[in-house]
């Protein structure tokens, strides 16, 4: 009787044993992928903040208020904007400061290019 209880005693601290090497790898697993998402927030971020600072140096005041009033209505729009803009900058493509109407030529070149043509036929 008492060989039969130490066999079962030998398993249950196998499986406690292997239950708590499953569960420190899902630990180390949260972790890894916690640490990868907060690094690609803070490669966003800085991303952004590089953007925003070139967007001081590229456009006036005027055209800086006008993307900031798009990006409140469409941030997908202004983002790609900001990134079309600084590359232009950083090719030296673009004449510096962008004032308004150069940037609403842009937009309406930009916004013209991600729409879609809807018809309506009639049957």
């Amino acid at each position: 009787m008492g060989e039969v209880m130490s066999l079962e005693d030998d398993e249950l601290a196998r499986l406690r044993e292997a239950r708590r090497a499953q569960i420190q790898e899902q630990l180390e697993a949260q972790a890894d992928q916690q640490l990868q998402a907060e690094s690609q927030q803070a490669a966003a971020e800085q991303e952004a903040q590089v953007l925003a600072n070139a967007m001081r140096t590229i456009l006036t005041p005027e055209a800086r208020d006008r993307l900031a009033r798009v990006e409140l209505g469409r941030p997908d729009l202004a983002v790609t904007v900001k990134q079309h803009l600084y590359t232009l900058h950083q090719n030296s493509q673009i004449r510096i400061p962008v004032d308004d109407e150069m940037l609403k030529r842009i937009l309406k070149g930009i916004s013209e290019n991600s729409r879609r043509e809807t018809s309506i036929r009639r049957i």
